[in-house]
C-alpha cells in the first residue's frame, strides 16, 4: 500500500476517471451535525484564503483506494475502500455550489461540473466521477445531472445538497459575507486527504474492517495534558497535586478543553479553533524552548481562571450580586459565543482594571447585544466570529467597559439601535425567533421594569409566555380583528400579522386557564395576576390591532430604558438582513409544499406589498415562483426576473410536487404557514415550552391535574364520541409501553404520547402531540421536526413510512413536503373505529422501531 497527502482537486481533476463505491460498504449517512462542522471547516479555510495565508489547511481524513475489477487503462476506476461519506459530501457541495452561480454564471458552473463531478464524454454510469452503492446512485446521479424530480427529493443525499444549498444563501449574509468561489477553492484545494492506495492483491476486505474498528480518540484537553506533563520532569508530581488535581475537579473534560482555548484567546490568539487547541499551544511552547518554569506558570495560570470560569458556568459563585444577575441572565441565554469577552472582564476585574460596577455596566452591553440582535432577528452565525475577536481588539487607551461598548458597536457588528427596535417589536413576529429560554428572559426583564413593590419570585413561578390573543381565534376574536382592518387586509391576515408580535405576548402560570376564551372572560383572570404587565393589559378595554400596536410602544420605550443602544458614528449594518433571511427560509422550501406572499410576511415581520414587490425585482431568488396569493394562484404580478427562468410558472410548480385542485388553486394541505416557515430555520432542539414541562406526576391532593384539564378543554370543544376516542387512543398507548405526558401549554394543556423513561420527556421521544381546539376542534400534532434529529428516525425513510401510516386514516392526508415540520390532523377522525386501529397499528410500529434503535 502507498499513502500521500493530497487534496480533493488533485485526486479527482485531470483525465476521466471514476470512484466506486462498493457494495460492502454502507449507504451515505451524513447528518446536519457532520455537515454542519465540515461547513464550518470550509469557512474557515475561506477566511484564510481571504486573508492571503497560504500555509494553512485542513486536515478531512483518510480515502483508501484499491484498483476496481473493471479498471480500463484508458478510465482508471477506483474501490473506495475507505472514504466514501467524504468524497459523496464534498462532490454534493460542488453540486450545490454549481447550482447556485448556474444562471448568474453559468460558465463557471459548466466548469465545476466538468473539472470535479463528471466524465463529460462518457455516458451511462460512467458519466460519473463518483459512483455511490446503489442505494444511492438515483438519487445522487440526479442531483449530479439534474433537473430535480420528485424522485431525487428525500433521503441523506437530497438532505446534504439541500444543507448546503441553503448555507450558501447563509453565506451571502451582509455582515460576514463569503465569496462563493473562495468556498469552492476552501474545499477543493484547502481540505487535504491522505490518500491511501492498495495494490490489487491487497485483501480490501480485510483493510476495511480494520479501518472502521477504531476506539475512542484521545481529546484536545487529554493530547495537551500528556504533553504539558512530559514537560515537567522534575516538577510534574508537585504542579499536579498543587494545581492540576484541584483544576480537574472542579471542571468536567470538556469543561478543562474549552478554559484552555479561552486562555489562548485571552492572550489574543483571536483564530485559534478549539479543534486545534492542542496544536496550537503545544507550538507556543516549542517556540519558547517548552521550560519547565513556563509550563507550571501555564498550569498555574490556568488554575487561577478555573475560578472565574466557574462563574460562567455556575453563576450563583460569583459575589457581587449584580454581576451576578447579569451572569445569570447570560446563562440562561445560553450565551456560550460570548464567553471570551466574559472571560476577559473577569479577568480585567480580578486584576483591579474595572470595579464590580463597572463590569456590570460592560455586561448590559453584552445582554443588550444579544437581546436586540435577537429581537431585530439578526442571524446568529457570526457571534463566535465576534466574541472571540473582543480580547485583541479591545482598545488599551480607554476603560474597558467603554471599550466594549465601542468594539460591539463597530462596523458589521449589527447591534441594531433604537429606531430598528421599536420597528421590530412592532412588526416582527417575535414569539418566532430564537430560543424559548431566551424569549422568556425577554418578558421577564421586561416585567421587572416595572419595579413593583412585590415582584414576582421567577425562579419558584412556574411562568410560560401566554398570547394575549390567541393563536387560534374564535369567532368574537375575529369579529373584533374586522374592526380594526384596512387597505384590504382580512381578519385571518392581520391576526398572522399581530399573534406573535411582542405586543401580544406576556407571562403567565395560568396559561391554560386563559385558553382561547374572549378577551372579557380573560381580563379577570389577568387582573388578579401578580404581574404587573398583565394589570396593564386587565385595564384595556379590548383587545385588538391599535392596543396590540400601543403596547408594543410602551414595551419599547423599557427596552430601550434595559437594554443599551450602540454608539452612534462607529458603524451601522445594513437594512438588507430580513430579505437575506426571507431568501434563507424560501431557499429550505420543502419539495411539494408552497407559501403566500402574507405568510412568508407574517414570518419576517413585514407586509405582503413589500414582499412582493422584493420578490419581483430582486434576480436569483430560490423558489420565488412558490409563493402565491392567499387563494393558491399565481400573482398577477409575477415575473420572472432571470432570463434563464421561463415558462408556466404552474407546470414549474407541478415538477416540484405541488398538486392543484380543480379550481386550479394550489392544494391548500401543502401550504406553509408563517409557523411552518419558522421551523424550517429553527432549531430541531428548541422545543415548545409544553414538551419540556411534559410530565406524568399527579398533582397536589384537590388540584386539578393537567390530565384533568385536558379532558375539561376537549370536552368543551369536541363532541362526547371524540373525547371517548381519544381516551381510547391513550389507553391504548398505554398498552403498547408508553406513558402520557401533560404539558401546560402554549394555549391551552396538551397530552404527549411519550416513549422513555416516564417523568423525563428529554430522554425520550413522542410521535404525537393532542391538543384541544379552542373552538376549532383538537387535533394530533405529528412531531417530525423533532423526530428528525433522534434515533432512529433520523432516517428519513423511517419517517416517510410513519407518514403512509397515519395517511392510511381515513380524513388525514399529510403532504410530503410537510415531512420536516408539525403537521397535524382532527382528532373527530378517531370516531372511527377502523381508524383507531389504523393509528393503533402505527403507533406499534413506531415502538418497534424506536425500541430496535439500539439492536439494529
Amino acid at each position: 500500500m502507498q499513502a500521500k497527502e493530497t487534496l480533493f482537486a488533485d485526486l479527482v481533476q485531470g483525465r476521466a476517471q471514476q470512484f466506486q463505491v462498493p457494495l460492502y460498504q454502507r449507504t451515505y449517512s451524513w447528518t446536519e451535525k457532520q455537515l454542519g462542522q465540515l461547513w464550518n471547516d470550509i469557512l474557515e479555510q475561506a477566511e484564510l484564503i481571504e486573508r492571503g495565508e497560504k500555509a494553512n489547511t485542513h486536515f478531512l481524513g483518510s480515502v483508501v483506494l484499491a484498483p476496481s475489477p473493471q479498471n480500463e487503462a484508458t478510465f482508471p476506476r477506483w474501490l473506495v475502500v475507505d472514504g466514501q461519506q467524504r468524497l459523496t459530501t464534498l462532490s454534493l457541495a460542488l453540486a450545490a455550489i454549481r447550482d447556485h452561480i448556474r444562471d448568474a454564471q453559468p460558465d463557471e458552473a459548466e466548469r465545476i461540473d466538468e473539472e470535479y463531478l463528471i466524465n463529460k464524454r462518457k455516458s451511462g454510469s460512467d458519466h460519473f466521477r463518483l459512483l455511490p452503492t446503489q442505494a444511492d446512485r438515483p438519487q445522487f446521479a440526479a442531483h449530479v445531472r439534474g433537473p430535480l424530480t420528485e424522485q431525487a427529493t428525500g433521503g441523506s443525499v437530497a438532505a446534504a445538497y439541500t444543507f448546503f444549498r441553503r448555507k450558501l444563501v447563509e453565506a451571502a449574509d451582509p455582515a460576514a459575507p463569503q465569496d462563493v468561489f473562495r468556498i469552492e477553492q476552501a474545499i477543493t484545494s484547502r481540505l487535504t486527504l491522505v490518500a491511501v492506495t492498495a495494490e490489487r492483491s491487497d485483501n480490501v476486505h480485510r483493510i476495511f474492517e480494520s479501518l472502521n474498528n477504531t476506539g475512542l480518540k484521545l481529546s484536545q484537553a487529554d493530547l495537551l495534558r500528556n504533553y504539558l506533563f512530559m514537560k515537567l520532569p522534575t516538577r510534574g508530581e508537585h504542579v499536579y497535586e498543587t494545581y492540576w488535581l484541584p483544576l480537574q475537579d472542579s471542571l468536567r473534560n470538556e469543561e478543562l478543553e474549552l478554559l484552555m482555548w479561552l486562555q489562548l484567546v485571552l492572550d489574543g490568539d483571536d483564530r485559534v479553533r478549539r479543534q486545534d487547541l492542542y496544536a496550537a499551544q503545544q507550538q507556543h511552547f516549542e517556540r519558547g524552548g517548552a521550560r519547565e518554569d513556563e509550563i507550571e506558570a501555564y498550569i498555574k495560570e490556568l488554575h487561577r481562571s478555573a475560578a472565574l470560569f466557574r462563574r460562567l458556568l455556575h453563576p450563583e459563585e460569583e459575589p457581587d450580586p449584580s454581576v451576578r444577575a447579569h451572569l445569570h441572565r447570560l446563562d440562561t441565554w445560553q450565551a456560550l459565543a460570548t464567553y471570551p469577552a466574559l472571560m476577559l472582564l473577569l479577568d480585567r476585574r480580578q486584576r483591579g482594571e474595572l470595579d464590580s460596577a463597572d463590569t456590570a455596566r460592560a455586561l448590559s452591553y453584552i445582554e443588550s447585544f444579544l437581546v436586540r440582535r435577537m429581537i431585530c432577528r439578526v442571524l446568529p452565525n457570526s457571534l463566535g466570529r465576534i466574541f472571540q475577536a473582543v480580547p485583541a481588539q479591545l482598545p488599551l487607551d480607554v476603560p474597558v467597559a467603554d471599550g466594549l461598548h465601542h468594539v460591539l458597536s463597530a462596523d458589521n457588528r449589527f447591534w441594531p439601535d433604537d429606531d430598528e427596535l421599536r420597528e421590530k417589536i412592532q412588526k416582527a413576529p417575535f414569539y418566532r425567533y430564537g430560543l424559548a429560554p431566551q424569549r422568556k428572559m425577554v418578558l421577564q426583564r421586561l416585567e421587572e421594569s416595572y419595579e413593583h413593590p412585590e415582584p414576582v419570585d421567577f425562579a419558584a413561578a412556574r411562568l410560560t409566555i401566554e398570547h394575549v390573543m390567541p393563536q387560534s381565534p374564535g369567532d368574537e376574536w375575529l369579529r373584533m380583528l374586522d374592526e380594526d382592518t384596512a387597505d384590504g387586509e382580512n381578519p385571518q391576515d392581520l391576526h398572522s400579522r399581530l399573534q406573535h408580535t411582542l405586543g401580544n405576548l406576556t407571562l403567565t402560570a395560568i396559561n391554560s386557564e386563559l385558553s382561547n376564551h374572549p378577551f372579557e372572560r380573560k381580563q379577570g383572570l389577568l387582573h388578579g395576576s401578580h404581574l404587573e404587565m398583565n394589570r396593564r393589559i386587565a385595564a384595556t378595554e379590548r383587545w385588538g390591532a391599535k392596543e396590540i400596536l400601543a403596547r408594543a410602544d410602551e414595551l419599547t420605550d423599557r427596552a430601550v430604558a434595559l437594554w443599551p443602544s450602540p454608539l452612534r458614528g462607529v458603524g451601522r449594518a445594513e437594512r438588507s438582513r430580513d430579505w437575506h433571511l426571507a431568501h434563507q427560509v424560501l431557499a429550505a422550501l420543502p419539495h411539494g409544499t408552497w407559501t403566500s406572499y402574507g405568510d412568508l410576511a407574517a414570518f419576517l415581520g413585514s407586509g405582503a406589498q413589500a414582499v412582493g414587490n422584493h420578490l419581483a425585482g430582486t434576480p436569483g431568488v430560490a423558489n420565488a415562483y412558490r409563493v402565491l396569493t392567499s387563494e393558491g394562484k399565481v400573482s398577477d404580478g409575477f415575473r420572472w426576473t432571470s432570463a434563464d427562468e421561463n415558462g408556466d410558472v404552474r407546470s414549474r410548480l407541478s415538477a416540484d410536487g405541488v398538486a392543484f385542485t380543480v379550481t386550479g388553486a394550489a392544494d391548500p394541505a401543502q401550504r406553509l404557514t408563517a409557523d411552518d416557515l419558522a421551523l424550517l430555520v429553527a432549531d430541531a432542539n428548541d422545543q415548545t415550552e409544553d414538551s419540556a414541562s411534559a410530565q406524568s406526576t399527579p398533582n397536589a391532593p384537590g388540584e386539578e391535574t393537567r390530565a384533568d384539564r385536558f379532558f375539561r378543554q376537549l370536552a368543551a370543544d369536541d363532541s362526547p364520541e371524540t373525547v371517548e376516542a381519544v381516551r381510547a387512543l391513550l389507553a391504548r398507548w398505554e398498552e403498547l409501553g408508553g406513558w402520557i405526558g401533560h404539558g401546560a401549554g402554549q394555549v391551552t394543556t396538551s397530552a404527549f404520547l411519550m416513549l422513555g423513561k416516564a417523568g423525563a420527556p428529554g430522554r425520550g421521544i413522542w410521535p404525537l402531540t393532542l391538543y384541544p381546539g379552542g373552538g376549532r376542534g383538537g387535533t394530533a400534532q405529528v412531531v417530525f421536526q423533532y423526530l428528525a434529529a433522534r434515533e432512529p428516525f433520523t432516517d428519513r425513510v423511517l419517517r416517510l413510512e410513519f407518514l403512509k401510516r397515519l395517511n392510511d386514516l381515513e380524513g388525514v392526508d399529510i403532504p410530503e413536503g410537510k415531512l420536516e415540520l408539525h403537521p397535524s390532523f382532527r382528532l373527530s377522525v378517531l370516531e372511527s373505529d377502523r381508524n383507531r386501529e389504523l393509528l393503533g397499528e402505527a403507533l406499534a410500529w413506531f415502538r418497534d422501531r424506536w425500541e430496535s434503535r439500539n439492536t439494529a
